[in-house]
Order: structure tokens, then C-alpha cells, then sequence
């Protein structure tokens, strides 16, 4: 089996908020970044019906530190159409707990569905497809900072800066260490399970663990995926 290339950004950020499911009012972030936002920033590079993303590794670079954001929110959204909607009557305070500074080196592959396996429906040029195409497009997108959107830290009012790591970047040995830090982050959300039900995804977990500032993350299929 020949083993997939595997692909490294470092984002960075002033601050990012991935948020756990479980926490139904107040917005409170997992420690680390969790694999479907890593998913998400190399989707917003590159995102094609013929490829998924599929993460392979976290490494955290800057400590862990947490801080917090009172705000006032309004809990209902005008409509069209229908009667104004007084502040007042649907002022809520909500806290949100995020991370501060944050900057992590993920590393992820592609996964080339053929297509017979697509959902969406292609255009007649695409039905030859290969592998090296999208790896080609998505390493000359990146390398020149180019992106289809905005990639976030998981939440959209948390941008993230990112920039494209070379393989030979990487075998130099140049890049400042993870966190010397282990660290058992408990049972995090994977992604949600878009293949056995697109319309109504389950929710996927894992168990994860940092050591030495590097979070391994494991394959969708794989005994660890919890459902």
C-alpha cells in the first residue's frame, strides 16, 4: 500500500475557540485544537468533491492559556418581514472561554474518492481525475498563500494567519519544538460522520492525549473512533 503524502500548515492566531459539544450555554474551547477544525483550515485552502482531508497529527508550539469574554447577545434573529425585535426583550449574557495566542503545526493527507463513490454529481471533464492533479493544485495554493476562504480557529471572529511548511522545511530541523508538555485531553469531538447519514451526522469522539506537545490523531476507521 503505497503511504499517502502527507501535508503541514502553521496556523496562529490572537485567539481560538473550539468548542465543547457537551457545554450547551456557555462557549467553552477543548485545550487544542480539535481534527475537524484542522480539516476545515486545509479545506478552506483546497476543497474539491473528488478529495477529503484526512488529519494525521497536532503539534501544539505555544503554552495553553485560556481566557475569557463576558458579552451581551441577543437571543433570536429578525425576520423578514415580521415584527422588530427589541434588544431588550431577548438580552442574554453569555461567557465564552477560549484560548489565548495560540500556534500549532497540523499535518494532514488527502484521500482521493473516485467517482463512482461522489455524492455530487460531476461535470463530464472531471470523470478523469487523479490523485497527483490535487496534490499539485493544493501544494502550488498553498505555497503562494492562496485560500477559497478564510480559515478560523473555530470560531469565525477568530481568523487564522497560516502559512505552508515544505517537506524540506521540515527535514531541516529549523522549526521551534512543541510544548514539552504531556497532557491527557480526555474524550474530544473527532467530526460528524457525513457518510452513513449526510443529512442527519452523527457525532464522532476520540480519546485524545498530548505528549510532548504532539497530539496523534487517528484514523477515521480506526477501534478509537467512538460513536
Amino acid at each position: 500500500m503505497i503511504k499517502p503524502k502527507i501535508y503541514c500548515l502553521e496556523v496562529w492566531g490572537n485567539g481560538a475557540c473550539f468548542t465543547r459539544p457537551e457545554l450547551k450555554v456557555e462557549r467553552v474551547s477543548y485545550d487544542v485544537i480539535t481534527p475537524s477544525a484542522v480539516r476545515a483550515i486545509f479545506e478552506a485552502i483546497l476543497w474539491k468533491p473528488a478529495i477529503r482531508w484526512v488529519p494525521e497529527k497536532i503539534e501544539v508550539i505555544n503554552p495553553v492559556k485560556f481566557a475569557s469574554i463576558l458579552r451581551n447577545e441577543v437571543a433570536t434573529l429578525a425576520k423578514l418581514n415580521s415584527k422588530p425585535v427589541y434588544i431588550e426583550d431577548y438580552r442574554q449574557q453569555r461567557n465564552t472561554l477560549y484560548l489565548a495566542d495560540v500556534r500549532y503545526r497540523i499535518y494532514a493527507h488527502q484521500e482521493f474518492i473516485p467517482v463512482e463513490k461522489r455524492r455530487r454529481k460531476q461535470r463530464q471533464n472531471e470523470s478523469d481525475d487523479n490523485p497527483k492533479k490535487y496534490q499539485q493544485m493544493f501544494e502550488r495554493r498553498a505555497s503562494q498563500g492562496q485560500s477559497f476562504s478564510q480559515p478560523y480557529l473555530g470560531c469565525r471572529e477568530f481568523a487564522a494567519h497560516w502559512r505552508y511548511i515544505s517537506q524540506e522545511e521540515i527535514d531541516s530541523d529549523s522549526l521551534p519544538m512543541p510544548i514539552a508538555i504531556d497532557r491527557d485531553l480526555g474524550i474530544m469531538l473527532y467530526d460528524m460522520d457525513f457518510d452513513s447519514n449526510a443529512a442527519n451526522p452523527t457525532a464522532m469522539f476520540y480519546r485524545a492525549q498530548m505528549e510532548h506537545g504532539v497530539v496523534i490523531i487517528p484514523s477515521p476507521n480506526s477501534n478509537e473512533i467512538l460513536r
